[in-house]
């Protein structure tokens, strides 16, 4: 009988706990993404055939090469679009990076708005020449045109004309490009070493990262613009398998891929990395909840409820969602013998993990080594890896003041937090400022997500007049 009470009383608990998160779900009002671009067709192609122009100066960046020639082509065309940004503010050249200084009547909160020159190769069959930066159908076409040319042509813009305007902004501007992003190079930190030898410690930096957004997550329908808040770390893990080889006609048991693939196994069926709500992630649901079905609305709307059944569930259903939640382990690259019939002496993985902050690259790195030593295999730590990087405060003035700028610009688009679980060059200057936000004030649909790294990268022109305006806003609001 007395377990037969208690059985009753945690079963009414919990009725009562789902009634409770019920009345709430449908007590809370429910929201609709309205937003839509405008439509501005001079602008639009005005800054379109400036996007092109950079756009067909291939500046893809290799590791380790000494590309400076490269990218002093690609400014020269800068230097022929944007010739009051040249004529008016203070240019520093390091390596093809670059850093222009726009005196303001204040340097107490100075703002460093950020974007790369460089992409990626250009591989595969196009529908434009990847270089082309062909303008069609609404688009332009090319490599570099959403990553992330456009961002640079849209703050140069900006302060093209504002300079024509004659502004002389409240506060100190940087404008900050490196070369070397898409390579984890050492471009970004060179300019951030400057600017710490000048003694400037940066009130905000707008990079790239999030962006607007059509439906970010399935079920959240319409525009978003996700605000970059938190930044995943990055690192290489190489497991190596030993053994003395021999010929294939006799193989040994637990052979180096034998074990190679148990311990693959093991961590792609039982995952052994922590998962759980950062702050941050459980802002952007909280937030996109009253946008979703009535399902998202009750799960996400309660989590004071749900966040338990949440992490059991999530990993499981959506990779997104696991990346959210967790470090995450991807399997990348492997090699065994250089013959068919040869047993190999030694079989090699790597691993790429994404660190996320409640559990960081010292603690992941020894859950590896500890699931590796089950299989004898050994873990090395591959060079360039780095952790996460701390969170921006998401109550701070300075992402406040981007909220009210994306409010301004793009009127009745939602706003939301939103985590980078790639990396850009941000995170070098978490060392002198408080408030890295990785937005960049462009849409990106289907077509650029799919183009981004990979064929056809394209950014529809009625992008461009909004991007441009909302980094005018932004160095205005800045004051």
């Amino acid at each position: 009988m007395i377990i037969l009470k208690i059985l009753l009383g945690i079963l009414g608990l919990l009725v009562l706990l789902l009634l409770i998160a019920l009345v709430r779900t449908l007590l809370t009002p429910v929201k609709k993404s309205e937003w839509q671009p405008k439509i501005d067709k001079d602008r639009e192609l005005a800054y379109g055939q400036k996007l092109s122009e950079m756009v067909r100066v291939e500046t893809v960046s290799v590791p380790g090469v000494d590309q400076r020639e490269k990218f002093l082509k690609f400014h020269k065309v800068l230097e022929g679009l944007f010739p009051l940004v040249h004529e008016k503010l203070e240019k520093t050249e390091i390596d093809g990076n670059l850093l222009f200084y726009w005196k303001g009547k204040s340097s107490e909160r100075p703002a460093v708005l950020m974007g790369h020159q460089d992409v990626v190769p250009a591989e595969g069959e196009w529908l434009h020449e990847p270089y082309s930066g062909d303008i069609a159908d609404g688009k332009v076409w090319g490599r570099g045109s959403a990553d992330t040319k456009c961002s640079v042509m849209a703050f140069f813009q900006a302060a093209e004309e504002l300079l024509k305007e004659g502004w002389v902004p409240e506060q100190d501007v940087y404008l900050s490009s490196s070369c070397t992003e898409e390579v984890g190079g050492d471009g970004c930190p060179k300019l951030v070493a400057e600017l710490k030898r000048r003694g400037v410690r940066p009130y905000i930096v707008c990079d790239e990262g999030g962006a607007i957004v059509d439906t970010p997550i399935a079920g959240f329908d319409g525009y978003y613009a996700m605000i970059g808040v938190l930044e995943k770390g990055m690192g290489n893990l190489k497991i190596i398998a030993r053994s003395n080889g021999g010929h294939s006609s006799y193989p040994p048991k637990n052979s180096p891929i034998a074990r190679l693939g148990k311990f693959i196994a093991e961590i792609d069926d039982h995952n052994p990395m922590v998962v759980s709500f950062e702050p941050e992630v459980e802002a952007m649901f909280r937030t996109l909840a009253p946008y979703g079905t009535f399902l998202y609305r009750f799960l996400f709307g309660n989590m004071w409820l749900f966040k338990s059944l949440l992490c059991r569930l999530m990993p499981s259903i959506s990779s997104q969602g696991a990346a959210l939640l967790r470090t995450t382990t991807a399997f990348t690259m492997q090699s065994g013998s250089d013959g068919h019939n040869v047993m190999p002496q030694e079989a090699t993985l790597n691993i790429n993990l994404r660190y996320i902050p409640h559990q960081g690259m010292k603690e992941s790195n020894e859950v590896i080594r500890r699931v590796a030593a089950k299989y004898d295999l050994e873990v090395q730590e591959m060079p360039n890896s780095n952790d996460f990087c701390p969170p921006v405060n998401i109550h701070s003035d300075a992402y406040h003041m981007v909220e009210r700028v994306i409010g301004e610009v793009f009127p009745k688009l939602p706003t939301c937090p939103y985590v980078m679980t790639g990396g850009t060059d941000a995170r070098f200057y978490q060392e002198i400022c408080d408030a890295c936000i990785r937005f960049s004030p462009v849409v990106y649909g289907k077509d650029q997500m799919k183009g981004m790294h990979g064929l056809n990268e394209n950014l529809d022109l009625y992008s461009l007049p909004g991007a441009v305006d909302f980094y005018k806003t932004l160095i205005k609001e800045n004051a």
